[in-house]
């Protein structure tokens, strides 16, 4: 892939959160010759990055560039950035960049977040447009297989930077190419996004099917039934079905439900084995997007006269007690129908 990145020579990149797949977002920018500036609430995360060259609360054991930077000050890291990455979790994204002020005109968001806003059922890059006052196509979204340890590890992976400007997703995925970490390039924002969302609700179920003991044949069943259910949202949204079949459809798809370094997938294997909802996103180690996300993609798909009935069966399970051999008699016994509906 040739691409080349017209932004200044040392482009000011900054990065909104200090989780673990912000951090292995930096360390991809820094093994590419890029520096960048990271922000997060936690002093001693900051202190941790800016001394020990580690953040050992969310991706410990991987030493990271002495190029990355942290501060605590969000207006310091944002100031006078060519591009700005939001790192942050969904739910959180409006609270954080609301806090800035004033945005460089002509700067570029990369959105790492993966979610539905539950306020709102805007995607991320919406709720980007909406909080800052920025064009939609100053907006990268960058979704796929991104399991941040296996990338931290520098495992050969690929993800999908989309943006209505293709000249701009060219120009942010020129900035992170290395020998492990390729990135391909599509204009369809909403397929990108709806697939980066709703897989992370998928995966749940996943997740407690196998926290439950079932086998191979459940689990293919539900990522293959699962992937039906995104297409259908995301089509009716406007996306178009070839990225479902892509990096950010499919591969993070399979990705998210199949690994137990998948949060979501964690999550939902704690809640099949009788763990509560509380107990079950403490044990999964970080933020686990899918729980809050099913609830606000289940109301953009009645919105928009979607059946999602995966995605219902994951809202009656974390918020209304339902328990797996429930929801595993509910989902059987649906209605024949056509498999390609």
């Amino acid at each position: 892939m040739q691409l080349s990145s017209d932004f200044t020579p040392t482009p000011r990149i900054a990065i909104l959160g200090t989780g673990a797949w912000g951090t292995a977002f930096a360390q991809v920018l820094a093994d590419a010759g890029h520096p960048s500036v990271m922000w997060g609430r936690s002093e001693a995360t900051v202190a941790d990055i800016n001394t020990n060259h580690h953040n050992s609360s969310r991706l410990p054991g991987f030493p990271l560039s002495e190029s990355i930077s942290a501060t605590t000050d969000i207006t310091e890291a944002v100031s006078g950035a060519d591009v700005v990455v939001v790192a942050v979790p969904a739910q959180s994204a409006r609270s954080v960049l609301e806090q800035i002020e004033s945005w460089p005109k002509e700067v570029t968001l990369v959105s790492l977040m993966k979610g539905v806003e539950l306020s709102s059922d805007l995607r991320m890059s919406e709720v980007l447009v909406d909080a800052t006052g920025v064009d939609s196509s100053q907006i990268v979204v960058v979704s796929g297989p991104n399991l941040a340890k296996e990338i931290a590890a520098k495992q050969p992976t690929a993800t999908v930077m989309a943006c209505e400007d293709a000249e701009r997703a060219k120009r942010v995925a020129a900035l992170t190419i290395t020998d492990y970490f390729r990135p391909y390039l599509n204009t369809d924002v909403i397929g990108v996004e709806l697939a980066g969302a709703v897989k992370n609700v998928i995966a749940i179920a996943v997740g407690m099917a196998v926290g439950a003991g079932f086998g191979d044949n459940t689990k293919a069943t539900l990522i293959t039934r699962g992937l039906a259910e995104i297409t259908r949202l995301a089509l009716k949204l406007g996306a178009d079905p070839k990225t479902m079949a892509g990096l950010a459809g499919m591969g993070d798809l399979v990705a998210t439900c199949a690994s137990p370094l998948s949060r979501n997938h964690t999550f939902g294997a704690h809640l099949a084995r009788g763990m509560s909802l509380e107990e079950a996103i403490t044990a999964a180690g970080g933020t686990v997007e899918g729980v809050k996300t099913s609830r606000s993609v289940q109301h953009l798909a009645r919105s928009v006269g979607v059946e999602m009935p995966l995605t219902d069966a994951v809202v009656d399970a974390c918020f209304d007690g339902v328990d797996l051999q429930a929801m595993m008699k509910s989902l059987l016994s649906r209605p024949h129908k056509d498999e390609r509906r």
